[in-house]
């Protein structure tokens, strides 16, 4: 009687139940870690536009001072182009480029 009588290997299925748990364990971090790694790009991007930023406000500020200055108004001006009134503006052509 003793052929006849099921054996159950022990061994084969805690190993197959192990096996189960670990791909559940990590089938259940798969999201979390796509989430942080997307949050940690993200971090690093936006990381990189806050200097960007920073770095323009810098030259921004730089150039308000500047522009308080009483000489620049005047600089500024004539740049675009404009003449006190009673300066007559005169406009020379045909300067080599190079000079």
């Amino acid at each position: 009687m003793t052929d006849f009588a099921p054996h159950v290997r022990w061994d084969r299925i805690g190993r197959l139940a192990l096996l189960l748990v670990g791909l559940l364990l990590i089938y259940l971090y798969i999201n979390p870690l796509r989430t942080y790694l997307s949050t940690w790009q993200e971090a690093r991007t936006k990381r990189a536009e806050v200097s960007e930023l920073q770095r323009e406000h810098s030259q921004l500020v730089k150039r308000s001072r500047e522009l308080r200055a009483a000489s620049s108004i005047e600089t500024e001006a004539r740049r675009l182009g404009m003449v006190k009134r009673d300066e007559r503006a005169y406009v020379i052509r045909g300067l080599p480029v190079g000079r």
